[in-house]
């Protein structure tokens, strides 16, 4: 029998806010509340979206980049989240959380001609590291790795 190790109410705690900060980042990024991310990242962190076909930069950046393009070209969005790993080591934890992120966009291409909506999506793994900071648990790093997508 296989039993794990016990968890105490403090780390008990920090799962549950570094959870919450993941779904704060989804929740910011789907209804485009982009001053929602200042709660999510550090102001150094380092936000890599390259394998979706965006940038790599620091937050400050990246909220921009964000507020300006993702309207533009995913009007509509909506993330589901699932298997969140945390892993707590101090002040300082890593998380990967799974997600399915559905998007409809114009499609000027529709059989008739007549355009219309389809779907893009993408299914990958939010990898974050997160640190403790004065505000609470922070990301200051998020590599998204995109597993698979469907649509473009």
């Amino acid at each position: 029998m296989c039993q794990s190790p016990p968890v105490d109410l403090q780390e008990i705690s920090d799962r549950l806010e570094i959870e919450g900060a993941i779904v704060r980042y989804t929740r910011g990024i789907d209804a485009g509340e982009w001053d929602l991310l200042d709660t999510v990242f550090t102001p150094d962190a380092e936000i890599d979206y390259t394998e979706s076909g965006g940038i790599a930069d620091t937050f400050p950046a990246v909220k921009a980049w964000l507020a300006e393009v993702l309207p533009a070209f995913f009007p509509k969005r909506m993330h589901s989240l699932h298997q969140v790993d945390i892993r707590i080591d101090g002040d300082q934890a890593t998380a990967t959380a799974y997600f399915h992120n559905p998007m409809p966009i114009p499609d000027t291409q529709g059989a008739d001609g007549a355009g219309g909506e389809k779907v893009v999506e993408f299914g990958g793994l939010y990898h974050h590291t997160f640190v403790r900071t004065p505000d609470g648990w922070r990301s200051r790093r998020l590599h998204e790795e995109i597993v698979w997508k469907r649509g473009l």
